[in-house]
């Protein structure tokens, strides 16, 4: 290999514990490719048997909104009404609700 460690790409790491439903992220590493960033995050995070899915991603790829953005990113859509049933009268019948 004739890239230095500092040549190789970002990876951002996420992990699926045993009791967990969800990929949490767990961390980032270099790795030259995808296989060793794959064997690279499986000895760092999960040393301790407490995973059962590892996903890695190059950090160039993700894209993510800024918290800053957060009021007007996420502020429902008032011209939609209809996305918010909060005029739907549910009859009694209905269960679970």
């Amino acid at each position: 290999m004739s890239a230095t460690r500092s040549e190789w790409p970002l990876y951002e790491v996420f992990v699926r514990g045993k009791r967990g439903l969800n990929h949490v992220h767990v961390g980032s590493l270099h790795a030259a490719d995808d296989e060793m960033a794959l064997r690279h995050a499986r000895d760092v995070y999960t040393r301790r048997n407490e995973g059962v899915s590892i996903w890695v991603v190059p950090s160039h790829t993700i894209a993510a909104s800024s918290p800053a953005e957060k009021d007007p990113f996420f502020a429902p859509n008032r011209d939609k009404v209809y996305r918010h049933p909060t005029f739907y009268e549910i009859p009694d019948t209905v269960p679970h609700m």
